[in-house]
């Protein structure tokens, strides 16, 4: 096969939201840069990764795949002739039951969705048959018999090289191998200063220098028996005692010991070569499932896996092509932003330097803010999906800046607010601009998450032999036992009553053998301290059918209570066996802090905020009552306003009053006068000045005083239309102090009526402290 492009979907019209008729497609070189998938559970993120990495497969790239939750297994779930009936053993049958019908309708139907959605995506059963002759799907189930065991300790031959070229690289492997072997023993070892580290590491590397291989029955003996003497500066026995020395032997030893450990020295071993290529030659997807196994043992594995890789990776010539993927389906917990668990190392180290060698490293995840800063900078490609937080958001926009300083930040942070199922932004190292898209339709069928039951099923139905083990887990998983498996004693266990409500929903009680379920009540206490704050609430949830691993994001949100349960089994009750160890008190405490983990992560309470008014609404209050208690709100601030200015107002009415009260007086008084002098002019007579002037009866003085008082009452009449002026200019300042403040009035309120417009959304994240599991029940339903 050849170096194609990565067909991952179709581009999305960013305003119609419709697929436009071209292909979203990746170099396979730029994933050299390695790259990073996020969004939240829902958002299709699972099914992109499976879409990624069978474009890679289909272009000849082998891909190491490590599962930690059990959903890529359904790389192997791939049916060319689309039919029903290859469908059927894996349809859910608890959700056939729920929608009332038959596992063969449900995959009647789902065998045409699959048909749809392929075509849609110009794909068609060639495409797949093509899939399954060219690549080797290989799922290995290290600790377990259900897939192909994987010996990850049995055999700790010395790796090829030399030490005076690849001493650093061999050093590396040592310390994840050391660091995974003492957290499964529950020593959490620094390198540098732990006795126990420091011992067992010199230990290996002595052997490898030799070119001995160890076992682990081997290193056990020369721990208390070491062939050397001294450790850095120190004797051997100064720096480890002897007596010192054998409790961490007998500690090592009491892993030895027990009968389930045995299934990790058996089976493939850890080898690159054989992780990456058939024996045929033909490229792998070799699918690590660990969704069966603890925390510690699956940290021990992954840091093993990938030590190997980074030493493998060293030996290769460089390249610029893309060798081969390796693919972390979900990162939470492998490279935390504050921990230093074994694994981080490796990861940091593959996504500095395996670019020169042409590995590529894609991680998924659904928790950003849990990825360490520097990995993710290092990411030349991104897939962004819906985010749940505005702190993911938040996270993933920090980290596009940093690893590329030209990111619009507004743009993606709005774009990824606005995100769909199945809708991503992509921005790849080839391009600055994020892209808009949705996943093509999956070759494989999504099944969800495999159980080590359906595993080996699906090992059964392939061409590998099935061990006995295999087989009889399987029996019993089908036919179900008698007798209930023993539940620790820290774990109440009740039978769940087919009456209650939500029964159904989850798939429960529809026949067959009783399947164990786990119910919890979780205790909420959401702290805010600006809004005054303190809202306690109850979440109840179930687990239903609980898996070898079960993860806190698929429990189901229901509301029960007692009378849900009874103490007694139902007559003639026959119990499917689970993959969970129920008689260990450890797998109950894991899923309380799991839940606790999770909810804390996940779980917020939308508040509604008005930054400008100081408001936060009440918890319960509809974003449309919060709008009107807003308004109110303005409307009382306006009024508040509206007071200091009738102050002012009023001082400048008074004086505007005052000014014509005096104009109207003077106008009054001068009204008089003019009065008075015009009656006295109607006495003389009209031209009588002119008579007696011409006459000569009178002289020049006389004559002169009654002109003057003429004179006179025209400048009188002057002055009253100038007082009659100021009444009037009085007036105009009245009017315009009345237009002043209505202007005032009418800006102030468009103040507050836009203050009271400005509410946006606030996530009130959950405390450690406040996340309480107060109730955990053991059903079987």
């Amino acid at each position: 096969m050849g170096r194609q492009a990565l067909y991952i979907g179709r581009p999305l019209d960013a305003s119609t939201r419709k697929s436009l008729d071209r292909r979203t497609e990746i170099a396979p070189h730029e994933l050299t840069t390695h790259g990073v998938i996020v969004g939240m559970t829902g958002s299709g993120k699972t099914g992109l990764g499976i879409v990624l990495l069978e474009e890679a497969l289909r272009a000849g790239i082998p891909a190491l795949i490590l599962d930690p939750k059990g959903d890529m297994g359904n790389l192997a779930l791939m049916f060319p002739d689309l039919a029903p009936a290859d469908f059927e053993p894996w349809v859910d049958a608890g959700q056939a039951a729920r929608e009332k019908m038959s596992p063969a309708q449900l995959a009647a139907r789902t065998a045409e969705t699959w048909r749809s959605g392929l075509t849609a995506s110009g794909l068609s059963g060639d495409d797949l048959r093509r899939f399954r002759s060219d690549v080797d799907v290989h799922i290995l189930t290290p600790g377990s018999t259900a897939g192909v065991p994987l010996d990850v300790l049995g055999d700790l031959s010395a790796p090829d090289g030399s030490w005076e070229e690849d001493g650093e690289t061999l050093r590396e492997e040592i310390e994840g191998l050391v660091s995974g072997l003492l957290i499964l023993v529950g020593i959490e070892a620094d390198p540098l200063t732990s006795r126990e580290h420091i011992l067992l590491s010199n230990l290996v590397e002595h052997a490898w220098r030799e070119s001995r291989g160890l076992d682990l029955a081997t290193l056990l003996g020369q721990i208390q028996e070491p062939p050397i003497r001294r450790l850095g500066v120190f004797e051997l026995e100064a720096f480890f005692p002897a007596r010192d020395r054998t409790a961490l032997a007998m500690r090592l030893n009491g892993l030895m010991a027990s009968p389930s450990f045995t299934e990790w020295m058996q089976g493939e071993p850890a080898d690159v070569d054989r992780l990456l290529r058939a024996p045929d030659g033909r490229p792998r997807a070799t699918v690590v499932y660990l969704a069966h196994l603890s925390d510690t043992e699956r940290q021990f594995v992954v840091t093993l896996l990938l030590s190997r890789v980074v030493t493998w990776m060293r030996r290769q010539p460089g390249t610029s092509d893309l060798r081969a993927l390796v693919y972390v389906d979900e990162v939470f917990g492998l490279a935390p932003p504050t921990a230093e668990p074994p694994s981080k190392r490796p990861l940091l180290t593959l996504f500095k330097q395996a670019r020169a060698q042409g590995v590529g490293l894609v991680v998924a995840t659904q928790n950003p803010v849990d990825l360490d800063y520097k990995l993710m900078s290092n990411a030349g490609t991104w897939m962004v999906g819906r985010l749940q937080t505005e702190r993911d958001k938040a996270r993933i926009v920090e980290a596009l800046r940093s690893a590329a300083g030209d990111v619009d930040v507004a743009a993606w942070d709005a774009r990824i607010g606005e995100l769909g199922k199945r809708e991503f932004l992509l921005r790849s190292a080839g391009t600055g601009k994020p892209g808009l898209f949705t996943s093509r339709w999956a070759m494989s069928y999504l099944r969800g998450p495999l159980t080590r039951a359906e595993i080996v099923r699906l090992r059964g139905s392939g061409t590998e032999a099935e061990s006995p083990a295999a087989r009889a887990t399987a029996q019993t998983a089908a036919d179900g036992s008698p007798v209930a498996p023993r539940v620790t004693a820290e774990v109440p266990v009740r039978y769940l009553d087919a009456a209650a409500a939500w029964a159904g929903t989850v798939g429960a009680c529809a026949g067959g053998a009783l399947r164990a379920g786990v119910a919890m009540r979780v205790r909420l206490v959401f702290d805010e301290e600006r809004a005054g704050l303190r809202h306690e609430e109850e979440w109840e949830s179930v687990l239903y059918p609980l898996g070898a691993h079960p993860r806190p994001e698929d429990a189901v949100s229901v509301d029960y209570d007692e009378r849900d349960f009874r103490e007694e089994p139902p007559g003639g009750a026959m119990f499917a066996m689970p993959d969970a160890p129920l008689g260990k008190a450890a797998l109950f405490r894991a899923l309380r802090k799991e839940m606790e983990d999770h909810l804390y992560r996940s779980r917020t309470l939308t508040l509604w905020r008005n930054e400008p008014l100081k408001l936060f609404s009440r918890v319960g209050e509809s974003e449309d009552a919060f709008r009107e208690r807003c308004l109110r709100a303005a409307e009382d601030a306006a009024d508040g306003e509206a007071a200091k200015l009738r102050d002012r107002y009023r001082k400048r009415l008074e004086s505007a009053r005052d000014r014509r009260a005096q104009a109207e007086r003077r106008v009054r008084e001068l009204r008089t006068d003019v009065g008075t002098r015009r009656q006295q002019e109607v006495v003389a007579g009209a031209g009588e000045v002119l008579s007696l002037f011409l006459g000569g009866r009178r002289r020049v003085r006389s004559l002169s005083g009654v002109a003057s008082r003429r004179a006179q009452t025209m400048r009188t009449q002057e002055r009253l239309q100038s007082a009659s002026e100021k009444v009037e200019d009085a007036d105009d300042a009245i009017r315009a102090l009345e237009d002043d403040l209505a202007s005032d009035l009418e800006a102030g309120w468009g103040k507050w009526e836009e203050a009271a417009r400005s509410i946006t959304s606030v996530e009130v994240p959950l405390e450690k402290t406040d996340v309480r599991v107060e109730d955990l029940v053991l059903f079987w339903g």
